[in-house]
């Protein structure tokens, strides 16, 4: 039932563990807003899927937003930076992105260029969202990192060689694809907004498994699974 304290579901007519648990599918798998809207149907939730892709965006966004600003100062000091090139509309663009030496996303960012200008810009919002310089920042050997690092985090070791930078590569997969699921993003702006969303509800379910027994990967995963039924209940 709706109530005062959540404005955010007002004049909607499912309640908030629907929506929730659609747009943590949505997000948490690499499905098609059809998929999601069939996994609904299975369990008698009849919704289409443009209204899966309208909760996507609404409340996804807000979501993510609050996994952000819970995690904020929280993650690694050591950055690894990396771009992809993304094909929007037969036009190139690059998808800069940092993550700590953990795996999980600090920043994301959509860009047209590829250059110092776009590098510096990635940092200062890395510096903004952590509030803090890194211990280290790893990059590959782009040189547009080191022109913009010796600007705006002179005191910061560098260090830059493509093995090093496996982390942020493969960190791009999951994008991937969810790209070859979409049939490609429509325009920078909807890039620049899944990704947002999709890499911070990654991040809440950013459980190791190969250093850590089967027991606690269970209660992990139940804390994380706890901790997003809160967030999505706006409790």
């Amino acid at each position: 039932m709706m109530t005062d304290r959540d404005p955010l579901y007002r004049r909607h007519r499912f309640p908030a563990e629907v929506i929730g648990h659609a747009v943590w599918l949505y997000f948490r798998f690499p499905l098609s807003l059809r998929m999601v809207e069939d996994l609904l149907a299975a369990r008698g939730i009849i919704v289409s899927h443009q209204t899966v892709r309208l909760w996507a965006e609404k409340f996804g966004r807000t979501f993510a937003n609050e996994i952000r600003r819970r995690s904020s100062g929280r993650l690694g000091d050591k950055w690894h930076l990396d771009d992809a090139v993304v094909s929007i509309r037969g036009k190139k663009h690059w998808l800069w992105r940092a993550v700590d030496q953990d795996g999980f996303v600090l920043e994301v960012l959509v860009q047209s260029r590829r250059n110092a200008k776009a590098a510096k810009r990635l940092m200062c919002k890395l510096l903004k969202g952590q509030g803090r310089s890194p211990r280290a920042m790893i990059t590959d050997k782009l040189q547009s990192y080191g022109a913009a690092k010796r600007e705006i985090m002179q005191g910061v070791e560098h260090r830059f060689h493509k093995g090093l930078n496996n982390r942020a590569e493969n960190s791009h997969q999951p994008v991937r694809r969810r790209e070859r699921i979409m049939k490609r993003f429509k325009s920078q702006r909807h890039l620049q907004r899944f990704v947002c969303i999709h890499d911070s509800i990654a991040n809440l379910f950013q459980i190791p498994r190969h250093d850590i027994s089967s027991g606690h990967h269970r209660e992990l995963r139940t804390a994380a699974m706890s901790l997003w039924a809160k967030i999505a209940a706006r409790a």
